[in-house]
């Protein structure tokens, strides 16, 4: 990787990160975060932007603070905090992760299903060959070198990004601000505002690409000082990215469809997309949205499939004397995955959703909680005890977590 410059090397990182927290989930977001009112999506695009970046860069000097360079999350975990612990937090790392991969499975064979059948007006093959295709397609992308897979998968954020741009300028003249109007009482106000903090705050995970990304890091840049330094900017940078562009592509969809609008979408549980195709009865945008579901999903896939292939490793390490030799390790685990998301697509379940949803707490402990544990525990990571973010991160985290486990029930 070394022909690659350090500019280079970040945007692509940069671009591979903003991949994975941008999945099909964005088109859904304007939604979720919207039908609580204006002035809270305000006071949350505030707080996300900070929230996003000290979370993913305290699991990154997490997974850097191992005494054996080249360590990943499950070993650096084991490191810390035993052997015991090590599984458990290793096993509910790699069950937060799998499940989302399953349904970017299916998500993607619906995607190209419908586009072929909506929008090309032909008939779509048999769902367990488009399945077998497509995710073979992805996976085998997965088999090639870091530098081709984050090639890649610069190659579908490009699109992705100038797409939702392109869709928040287009939608500029539309804007009614008629959910200026909603002014929500006091304690609706902190209610809507509790709530949707978890949706932003998984809308812009990318916690799943993070020990693959600092380990990566490391390789590039050797001096343990200028690894953190890199990995910071690298991160800030994504944070700042996801704020500007999907913030925007949410602002402008609210500000165009009124606070009914927002519910009927919602109650008709169909992409933002979608609804405003209809609203405007414009072919472009229904074209549109099946464009930038296929480019989220797949760009998102590559970093969900990383932090899985890299839980399943730990997993089966802890379990032998000797650790599998990382090159077997892909092929085994390629092969395992394909088999269980081509089923999974095939059959086309509808628990998914559920089981992404039971993740979301164990995504949020891993992100927020336990970097800023071990950095009060861990004397490789002292250094960066007392700071304002650490304590700002912990309550971010618990807030989060909260509603989560609120929204379950």
């Amino acid at each position: 990787m070394k022909h690659l410059t350090s500019n280079r090397f970040a945007l692509t990182w940069i671009l591979n990160l903003f991949g994975t927290a941008v999945g099909a989930g964005v088109l859904f977001l304007p939604i979720n975060a919207g039908m609580g009112g204006f002035f809270p999506l305000i006071i949350i695009t505030i707080l996300v932007g900070p929230m996003t970046y000290f979370a993913h860069r305290g699991l990154a000097r997490f997974v850097l603070s191992s005494s054996r360079p080249g360590s990943d999350i499950t070993q650096v975990v084991k490191e810390h905090f035993g052997e015991g612990a090590g599984k458990l937090i290793t096993l509910l790392y790699f069950f937060a992760i799998f499940p989302i991969l399953l349904i970017y499975g299916v998500g993607i064979t619906n995607t190209v299903s419908s586009f072929i059948e909506n929008q090309l007006y032909l008939t779509s093959p048999p769902r367990i060959i488009l399945s077998f295709v497509l995710i073979a397609i992805m996976i085998s992308v997965m088999l090639m070198n870091e530098v081709t897979m984050l090639k890649i998968t610069t190659y579908l954020v490009y699109p992705l990004v100038i797409i939702l741009f392109g869709l928040s300028l287009y939608l500029i003249p539309h804007w009614n601000g008629a959910i200026l109007h909603e002014m929500p009482s006091s304690d609706n106000f902190a209610l809507t505002l509790w709530l949707t903090i978890p949706v932003l705050v998984f809308s812009f995970n990318h916690s799943p690409a993070i020990s693959s990304f600092a380990l990566s890091q490391q390789r590039f840049y050797k001096e343990p000082s200028k690894v953190d330094l890199e990995s910071g900017r690298v991160l800030r940078s994504t944070a700042m990215i996801l704020v500007l562009f999907v913030m925007f592509f949410v602002f402008s969809c609210v500000l165009t469809l009124t606070p009914v609008e927002l519910q009927e979408a919602k109650a008709q549980n169909i992409s933002i997309l979608s609804y405003l195709a209809n609203k405007f009865d414009n072919p472009i945008i229904s074209y549109f949205g099946p464009l930038v579901a296929f480019l989220a999903i797949g760009s998102s896939f590559f970093g969900h499939y990383l932090g899985a292939r890299e839980g399943l490793e730990g997993l089966i390490n802890q379990m032998r004397n000797k650790p599998i030799n990382p090159a077997k390790c892909k092929k085994i685990t390629a092969v395992v995955f394909f088999i269980i998301l081509w089923i999974v697509a095939t059959l086309n379940p509808s628990i998914l959703g559920l089981i992404e949803s039971l993740g979301g707490p164990i995504i949020a402990m891993i992100l927020f909680i336990m970097p800023m544990y071990a950095i009060h525990k861990i004397p490789s990571l002292q250094k960066f005890k007392g700071k304002w973010s650490n304590i700002f991160v912990v309550v971010m985290g618990c807030i989060a977590i909260s509603a989560t486990i609120y929204g379950l029930f």
